[in-house]
Formats: C-alpha cells, structure tokens, sequence
C-alpha cells in the first residue's frame, strides 16, 4: 500500500519541493535570512498563491456545477415524490437511473462540489510528506525532491515565533518535553483552519443557494459538509506539521475570499446575494442582473404610462355609475 501512494505522490512531491525551492531562493535572493522560519513560511505562503491560482479554471466550474444542482432541485424532489414508499429493487433502480439522466442533462453530478478539495488534495499530501519527513531527512542527510540535504536542514532548524515548522501539536505533547510554543501556534492555526473552513461553507448556504435548493435533498449534502469537513481536519490537525497548518490556513483564506467576490459581484439566481446585488444597483440606477438598460428603461416607461393611464380613466367610470 505505501509503495502504492508512493508512487502516486511522488511527480506531486517532486513539483512541491520545487516550487518550495524556487520560492526559498527567490526570497533568499532578495536579501531574506536563508535560515529564517519567515522565509520558509512565505515560501509556503506562495506556493499556496500559486496553486489556487492555477486552479481557478477548476473553482469556476465548481461555481457552474453547484448553480446546476440548484436549478435540478425542483425535478429531484418531484422524482423522490414519484418514487416515496416504493422500497422494491426494480423502483430503487429506476430512481437512480432518472437521476443519472438529471445529472447528465444539467451535465453535473453531487461530487463536482468537492473538485477544487479533490484536486487540491495530492498537492497537500504532497507538501504533508515532505515536512513531515524533515527531521529524519535532516537527521539522516538525506534530500527530499527537489530540495536538497542543505535545504533540509535549514527547514528543519527553522522556526515561527519558537515553533519549528517541521514540528506537530501531537509531537510535542509525546516528546516529553513539551515545547509551548508549538502548542500555542498550533491551536491557533488549527482555529483558524477549522474557522475559515466552516465560514466558507456557511458563506455559500446563507447567500448563494436559492430557495428552492434551500428547501431541497442539496440542502443535506451542504449541511453535512458544513459541520464534517471543520471537524475532520480540526482532529487531523493536530498531527499536522506548524508548515502544513500554515499551508492550508493560507488556502483556506483564499477560498473564503475568492467566494466572497464571486457571490458579491455573481451570484446565483434567485439567492439573497443577487437580491443584495440588485439592491446595490437600484441605488446607483442600474436595473436588476441580467436586464439590459435598454430593456429596463422601457419597462419603467410602460409600467408608467399604463399607471397614469388607468389613474385618468378611473373618475370617469365613477362619474358614469353616478349618473345612473
């Protein structure tokens, strides 16, 4: 098994621990301490930067395929009620095989939610092996990828207001002699962690989730996602390394601010966001997302004229029934 995963995340270790590297020196370069905990946590700081922004192309899709699930909500729930009580093997079948058919006709599915994670995940795995292997790589004189025995080391000695980079919250509390330092910095980039995770999560159901998607099975998968993802890598982190928590902190933040913008400036039909944004626009004249200028100026203008109209016809049939 771990010739297996070896194998798999060796090419991912490979461009981690040379992304690292090619960091490293660039700072190094400009006159930063080679040796500095500073230097190495920006160095990681940038390789997060770096990855996120190739995997823009992958965030964008993940906006499409969560829009597309919320636009199939109506015809999932009226499929549930068409299938409820039936519990025989042929209906189960027949259920699973319509929404198949949904998905593939929105051309999405309830896993590409989880792309930009799935994606993401070897690179973290990656960048996990290589710090986690720095003190016996250090220890042992050993390179790991890309970066040299002489890299190694210097990761290894480094430190962040007194916790070394290559040390775990776990480590610490086994070793013995606790080191408080990597107890305090730990806890608090694991809060961070756990906090920027689960505000991302919220961030997209109370804002960006219409209402039928509110009401709808999607509303469960999200739910779940909220409180399970926090939670898993909360217990997780604490055997993360102080470089690892630093990485997916940083990740994190991007996502939360990546979304923020998309939700602001490109929100999902029908979500409180776009009414925040329609709100927004009417205050600066602009008409509603997705109506032309053109098209709103003439509708204020008919809806104006028709209003006037009705109010000069109204006395005059109350004058005729008068009469009478």
């Amino acid at each position: 098994m771990n010739n297996f995963l070896d194998t798999i995340l060796t090419p991912f270790t490979y461009v981690v621990s040379w992304v690292l590297w090619a960091f490293h020196e660039l700072f190094t370069t400009i006159g930063m301490n080679a040796d500095s905990g500073v230097t190495w946590t920006l160095s990681i700081i940038f390789l997060v930067l770096l990855i996120r922004t190739l995997l823009i192309p992958v965030f964008v899709k993940q906006i499409k395929s969560q829009r597309a699930m919320q636009a199939l909500q109506p015809d999932l729930r009226k499929l549930q009620a068409k299938y409820k009580g039936k519990t025989d093997q042929m209906s189960r079948q027949a259920m699973v095989q319509e929404q198949q058919a949904l998905f593939k006709k929105h051309k999405t599915n309830p896993l590409s939610s989880c792309l930009p994670l799935l994606v993401q995940m070897p690179f973290f795995f990656a960048l996990f092996r290589v710090l986690n292997e720095a003190s016996r790589a250090s220890d042992d004189g050993r390179s790991i990828g890309a970066l040299s025995a002489e890299h190694i080391r210097s990761f290894d000695n480094s430190s962040i207001l007194g916790a070394p980079l290559s040390e775990t919250f776990l480590g610490t509390i086994n070793s013995g002699a606790i080191n408080w330092a990597v107890i305090i910095v730990a806890v608090v980039m694991i809060l961070a962690m756990t906090a920027s995770q689960f505000f991302t999560q919220r961030q997209l159901m109370t804002k960006n989730m219409s209402k039928e998607a509110l009401e709808g099975p999607f509303m469960q998968q999200q739910k779940m996602m909220l409180y399970i993802l926090p939670l898993v890598f909360g217990i997780g982190g604490i055997n993360f390394p102080i470089g690892v928590l630093i990485y997916w902190t940083a990740s994190n933040l991007w996502t939360l601010g990546q979304q923020f913008w998309v939700i602001r400036n490109n929100p999902t039909p029908g979500s409180e966001a776009e009414r925040e944004l329609n709100a927004r626009r009417a205050a600066k004249g602009l008409p509603p997302v997705g109506v032309k200028k053109e098209d709103a100026d003439a509708a204020a203008a008919a809806a104006a004229e028709q209003q006037a109209k009705g109010q000069r016809e109204q006395p005059q049939r109350k004058n005729r029934r008068k009469k009478k």
